[in-house]
């Protein structure tokens, strides 16, 4: 049965597109097939990291939620080579073009679109999992998304104003009847006992802490150029995705 995992934060700049990415790349090496829908419309960027050019690319999400295409013709494949285990990952981007942009904040789309795109992704690609890279906050589409979902993973920061958006995400999916939600507290201080975060975030939230991730210079150098989990496979943060992408597939 394929699975709709959303990935999720309550603000931005929690790293939850770069976990979104890493686990899609971890999935499609055990030999997965993987879909990713960036969702975030009004800031789009998870195409950077799987190297995705958007000039003369051609479809996104936003030309289907325009009637333009069908959503499989904007899926691309973004397998990156390291990948030879029969695994795939196609990415349908949002488009990072002004005009669209704009569009979107003046138009809106129809989100109920968004149901109808992801079941027939999900028949087409024939994929195992499809993850859904939300928009940060709460609205419509973020809604839609939750209710859909197999699994959600909320990524958060240990910061106070994480904490309290993180109460108010949790409330919302459980209300939805989200089936299995996750915590994920990334760029957690190295002076912070990582045991401890993740038993003081279990019990506040009384969910499951999939992993702690400490803030990592070596992702930091990275800069987005690529998925750190294929670049650097032994290296103790990959360990982490791994935990997560085990943690959504149970």
């Amino acid at each position: 049965m394929s699975r709709i995992v959303a990935i999720h934060s309550f603000r931005g700049g929690t790293g939850k597109s770069n976990t979104a990415a890493n686990v899609a790349s971890l999935l499609a090496a055990d030999g997965r097939r993987v879909g990713v829908v960036d969702l975030d419309i009004l800031s789009p960027g998870i195409h950077v990291l799987f190297g995705l050019d958007q000039s003369g690319m051609g479809h996104t999400l936003n030309t289907y939620l325009w009637g333009k295409c069908e959503l499989t013709e904007a899926a691309h494949d973004v397998t990156p080579a390291q990948l030879n285990g029969g695994g795939r990952i196609w990415l349908v981007p949002s488009s990072v073009q002004p005009h669209d942009i704009a569009r979107v904040i003046h138009d809106g789309y129809d989100v109920a679109m968004l149901n109808d795109g992801f079941r027939a992704l999900i028949k087409d690609l024939a994929l195992d999992v499809l993850i859904l890279d939300t928009h940060p906050g709460l609205n419509e589409e973020t809604l839609l998304s939750l209710a859909l979902s197999h699994t959600l993973a909320i990524v958060l920061r240990p910061d106070h104003q994480d904490y309290e958006g993180t109460q108010v995400t949790v409330t919302i999916a459980r209300k939805l009847k989200v089936p299995n939600i996750l915590l994920v507290v990334n760029k957690t201080p190295e002076v912070f006992d990582s045991d401890e975060v993740r038993e003081r975030v279990a019990t506040t939230y009384d969910c499951p802490v999939a992993a702690v991730l400490p803030h990592s210079d070596d992702l930091m150098v990275l800069s987005s150029s690529g998925i750190f989990s294929l670049r650097y496979p032994a290296h103790p943060m990959t360990e982490r995705y791994r935990q997560i992408a085990a943690a959504l597939m149970r």
